[in-house]
Parts: structure tokens; C-alpha cells; sequence
């Protein structure tokens, strides 16, 4: 391995045309410069200077090692700036990872803005349920997460990450439009009895895979009103399970963000007791950089604005919540 100091001092040689004058550039004295210059011919095994008059000069050995040097200089220098620059600015790869309704609906605006303000970030986008993409940001292999967690089974957190709640929003049911609850201003929840009977409200249930949080959450909120959910349709996305809901097959509970690409024919209903679900923003404090930082602003930042239709932020979403919600899903086309 060679020296930088040493390929440093062999490079200013070169450029200033004396030891001397080289030495004075790089605060040397022309001794301690020589001792550089000979320590990198022993490392080398090759002469790099030859006398020329009162000077020297760089042998044709030299002259190619000279030009790696340049390279490798500029390499370094270049290095260094960018560290230097991590505190001021954001640059360098973010790797992200969130719940499929995060990704989609939230995630676009916010690398757009977070791209416009810092172009050198190089993000990636990873889509999955809580519980899979926790033990990546654990590992290191993500950096921040956009997590959900649900009022009738929070997640569980492990320690050591940070969080910032970026929504806050209601979880409604999904029913198809010509149901009997469809005119109702809420629906109870304990009103859908068990399969088997003859119920007009029976209707086997659509939500994510098993382990997730939504189909915890769902299992959680049924029976802790007394009933046992024939949960028949997992799937991974809120719009599959929202045309199920649509064709008369499945009932679903769908957060508001999902509601963003409801098809016709399907009724939303605030259900009681009320459900609700949060997103937030999740990361290692011990890895936190300045990109995860301007990240979560600008995540927040998207939120603040966000119209999801009927609510977005905690103000819309409390004051949505007032009155009764049972309308006919608005056309794919304008949502």
C-alpha cells in the first residue's frame, strides 16, 4: 500500500518542479520531503527521481506513479468533501420501506419534494407489512419505515427506534352499496354474527394475510365484540379486497388512505366503537443521518397537505367524523 502523504508529496514534485518548492507548498521541510520521496522508491522498488542539474526530475517510473497519484488525490478529495458535506447537506442513499397505502399515496410527493430540494439523494422503495419490514430496519438493510398501527391492536415497537406520527386517521367499513346496513349512519360491530346463521348481514370478511396488522386488527376488534370473523379473502392490497367489496362477495375495514381507490358500488360506514389507524415515520436512533432527517420532514410536510377525500390530517379526520359517512365510493377515474 502506498502512502497518500507519500504519493501527495511525489505529485507536488512533479507540479512545482523542485523539492524545495514542492516542500514549502505542502508546509515539508526539503528534508522531510526527500525522506517521503526515498521511503516511496523503497516502496515502490523503483527510482522515481533522477538528478537533473541542480534539481530533479521524475523518471518515466515516476511520471506513471505520478498520474495514479493525481488520480487517486482527486479520489480522496473528492471523498472528503462529501463527508464534510454531510452535515450541511443530503446526499448518499435512502432506502425506505412502508404499508402499501403509505407507499402509495404518501410516499410520491414526498420523495418528489425531498429530491427537488436535495438531488444527490439516491432513495429506494420497498413495500410490505409491518411485520416484515421491521427486522430489515433492525438489521440496517432499511433506513426508515413507514409503519401502521391500529387502535384495536397497536404494534409493538422494539426499543432503540424513534418515531414521528405522520397520520392519524378513521377506519371505516367497507360493504357493498345495496347491503342492509348501507343506510345507516354507523354500524356496530357486534351486528355481524357468526357464520352459519341466517343473518341478511352475513358476509364472509376480505383483509391482508395472516400475522399482519390489519388482519390482527380485525380479529382483535370482532371478538372483542363478540364475534368471530370468517375471514375467507386474504390480500395484500386494499384495492383487490375493495373489488371484492364491490362485487358482493367480502366486507372489509379500510382506513382512509384506502379508500383513495374504491371503486363504485362500494358504502363506507363509521363503525362503533371507532376504529382508527396511525402512520408513522420509524427509525433507528442510533443510525439517524441527516438524509432520514429531511426524509421525515418531508413526509410530514406531505401529510399537512394531503386531502385523502374525506380525511387526512387529525383536524379533517375529527371533524369528518362528526356526521355520518355512508356515501357511494366516487369513480376510480377521479380519485
Amino acid at each position: 500500500m502506498f502512502s497518500i502523504e507519500r504519493l501527495r508529496a511525489l505529485a507536488a514534485v512533479r507540479t512545482h518542479g523542485s523539492i524545495a518548492r514542492a516542500a514549502r507548498v505542502l508546509h515539508l521541510t526539503p528534508s522531510g520531503m526527500s525522506q517521503q520521496l526515498a521511503k516511496l522508491e523503497r516502496e515502490v522498488g523503483q527510482r522515481l527521481l533522477e538528478p537533473d542539474g541542480r534539481t530533479v526530475r521524475l523518471t518515466h517510473a515516476g511520471r506513471v506513479l505520478a498520474g495514479h497519484a493525481d488520480r487517486v488525490l482527486a479520489q480522496v478529495a473528492e471523498a472528503q468533501t462529501d463527508l464534510a458535506a454531510l452535515e450541511s447537506q443530503i446526499l448518499g442513499p435512502l432506502r425506505l420501506g412502508g404499508v402499501g397505502s403509505a407507499v402509495r399515496t404518501l410516499l410520491p410527493g414526498a420523495l418528489s419534494a425531498l429530491l427537488a430540494e436535495h438531488p444527490r439523494l439516491t432513495p429506494t422503495v420497498r413495500d410490505g407489512e409491518v411485520v416484515s419490514l421491521l427486522p430489515p430496519l433492525l438489521r440496517g438493510e432499511l433506513d426508515l419505515v413507514m409503519a401502521e398501527s391500529w387502535s384495536s391492536r397497536p404494534v409493538a415497537l422494539p426499543a432503540g427506534v424513534r418515531t414521528v406520527r405522520l397520520l392519524d386517521e378513521r377506519v371505516c367499513l367497507a360493504l357493498p352499496s345495496g347491503h342492509p346496513f348501507g343506510d345507516r349512519d354507523t354500524v356496530d360491530l357486534a351486528d355481524f354474527v357468526a357464520p352459519g346463521s341466517q343473518a341478511p348481514t352475513e358476509l364472509p370478511w376480505a383483509s391482508c394475510p395472516a400475522g399482519t396488522e390489519p388482519y390482527e386488527a380485525i380479529l382483535q376488534a370482532l371478538r372483542a365484540r363478540g364475534v368471530e370473523p370468517d375471514i375467507r379473502y386474504t390480500l395484500a392490497e386494499i384495492p383487490s379486497q375493495l373489488e371484492l367489496v364491490a362485487s358482493g362477495l367480502a366486507m372489509a375495514l379500510v382506513p382512509d388512505l384506502g379508500r383513495r381507490t374504491a371503486p363504485e358500488g362500494v358504502r363506507f360506514l363509521p363503525t362503533e366503537p371507532p376504529l382508527r389507524r396511525t402512520i408513522e415515520a420509524v427509525w433507528r436512533a442510533d443510525a439517524e443521518t441527516p438524509a432520514i432527517r429531511a426524509c421525515v420532514t418531508a413526509l410530514t410536510d406531505i401529510t399537512s397537505r394531503t386531502d385523502s377525500g374525506t380525511s387526512s390530517t387529525s383536524a379533517t379526520i375529527e371533524s369528518s367524523a362528526a356526521g355520518a359517512d355512508h356515501t357511494t365510493a366516487p369513480n376510480r377515474g377521479s380519485t
